[in-house]
């Protein structure tokens, strides 16, 4: 077996990619211009000539893949890991091994048949630009897994893989009983609404509403009271349908684990495509608990670390745990924190003002709508939109309470710990060394409640984590204990 002394050895020089890619690149690349082919083969049949169209709109895709491959060179010299690729137009990528922030691994169905993954090297670049991102498209997996210890840092050339395999630590894994709680998340909400939008066009382009007339139930003799409850537990039978199935085939095998030796969480998840992610220990600065009101309201919770070095579009890759149980996702983030602390400390009330601005800020907008409904009924409108003047204030009641409830805030133990939101609420506990400033943010309406918002700035995950509406004393005081002599001028 070849020691990892000798792997590092070997990627110091200029290395191909696993020739396998042979097989992808040229099949990818024939999807990609697959209209572009139908286009020259069709041209072709009508021109009845004798020329290869249809041979040239496939080699085309294929040599470009296989050009794809041998212009493609990556290496580990100097602290610094290399990618090039190109061959008219050279470009090469070149980031310090220290600003690695993760390593992700991904098979498609594809890379799984032929036993490879594609590396994915975060870095915490704020490009855009899809050639600007670090890939190693494919290595054999083994191969890969290997590359990305290399490349955490944490783990000497004298460590030997079995003893970093044996020192993983399973934190928890996937249950099936967690699919009880996807219908409560918008996973489902959203690919049905993808999938009724493309129906609708569809059936736009092929003028089939006028044809829905002639269907009994959607006739113009239809029973709304019959249609409407079956139409609406279809679509929520539906909607639930989609968010099983999108959840196991995102999180199928899913696995949290921690190796000591190498100082990284992985987590690893997928059905057909399959997802390995790894986070240096040094880089995770807190995590955030949260839910969305329907899977608080089930008993579930989902959780995420704070990361520094990755910008917005890059949180997928902080995520730890999916929907799961409360007792589930509280346990990994003690684990994580290291303490379970900051999950337990009790969070400082906002006072009276706080409580005031949360109940004007819901219940206005709710009897706005209701007086409307009301103004409609009278004006001659169907006297269902009563229904609206009443459920509107209570719905608003009842979110002026929910959020409430969830507001405030704590410093203790070296954490500062921020709770808000109610359709979707937020826990964020944040190591108090990972602060790099504070900002306090006051509205004309703050101001003369003697409210503001406390903003704590950080590198990592979502860059910016708020106490709102904390009075302004409070507020510089609490700055102080997390971060000492950070706001002192503000004290005098």
């Amino acid at each position: 077996m070849t020691s990892p002394a000798t792997e590092l050895a070997r990627d110091v020089e200029w290395q191909r990619l696993d020739p396998r890619m042979l097989l992808v690149h040229p099949i990818r690349e024939l999807l990609r211009f697959l209209p572009v082919v139908l286009g020259i083969v069709v041209a072709g049949s009508a021109a009845d000539g004798d020329e290869p169209w249809s041979l040239i709109g496939v080699a085309f895709p294929v040599a470009l893949g296989l050009l794809r491959y041998l212009t493609t060179r990556f290496r580990i010299t100097g602290g610094r890991v290399e990618l090039q690729r190109g061959l008219l137009s050279r470009h090469v990528l070149s980031t310090p091994l220290d600003r690695v922030r993760t390593v992700d691994l991904t098979s498609s169905p594809i890379h799984r048949l032929l036993g490879l993954s594609t590396v994915r090297v975060g870095t915490g670049t704020a490009s855009k630009d899809a050639d600007d991102r670090l890939d190693l498209d494919g290595l054999p997996t083994d191969r890969a897994r290997e590359l990305r210890r290399e490349l955490l840092l944490r783990v000497g050339p004298d460590a030997e893989t079995e003893e970093v395999a044996a020192d993983e630590r399973v934190v928890v894994r996937f249950s099936p009983r967690w699919l009880a709680y996807a219908p409560f998340t918008m996973s489902g909400l959203v690919i049905t609404a993808g999938l009724f939008g493309a129906a609708a066009q569809l059936m736009n382009t092929l003028r089939l509403w006028d044809r829905l007339d002639h269907v009994p139930m959607l006739g113009p003799d239809r029973s709304w009271w019959l249609l409407g409850p079956l139409l609406l537990a279809g679509t929520v039978l539906l909607i639930s349908l989609f968010a099983v199935v999108g959840y196991a085939v995102n999180n199928w095998a899913f696995t949290v684990s921690h190796t000591r030796l190498d100082g990284s969480w992985h987590v690893r998840r997928g059905l057909l495509t399959t997802r390995e992610t790894s986070l240096d220990d040094d880089r995770v600065h807190g995590v955030t608990v949260g839910a969305q009101l329907g899977l608080r309201l089930a008993g579930g919770r989902r959780l995420s670390a704070i990361v520094t070095g990755l910008d917005r579009r890059q949180q997928g890759a902080a995520a730890l745990v999916p929907p799961a149980p409360r007792g589930v996702v509280l346990g990994v983030a003690a684990d994580v924190l290291g303490t379970p602390d900051p999950l337990k400390v009790p969070l400082a009330s906002h006072g009276p003002r706080a409580r005031r601005r949360r109940f004007v800020r819901a219940l206005v907008p709710a009897l706005t709508v209701a007086a409307l409904a009301i103004v409609l009924v009278v004006a001659g409108e169907s006297p269902w939109l009563l229904t609206v003047a009443v459920v509107a204030p209570v719905v608003g009641l009842g979110l002026a309470v929910d959020r409430w409830r969830a507001l405030g805030h704590a410093v203790a133990g070296g954490w500062f710990v921020v709770r808000s939101g109610s359709l979707g609420q937020r826990r964020s506990m944040l190591r108090s060394e990972g602060i790099i400033g504070w900002n306090l943010r006051s509205t004309w309406f703050q101001r003369r409640a003697g409210l503001t918002k406390l903003v704590a700035t950080t590198a990592g995950g979502r860059q910016a984590y708020a106490a709102l509406d904390v009075p302004e004393e409070d507020a510089v005081a609490a700055a102080d204990r997390a971060v000492p002599g950070l706001v002192e001028q503000f004290l005098r």
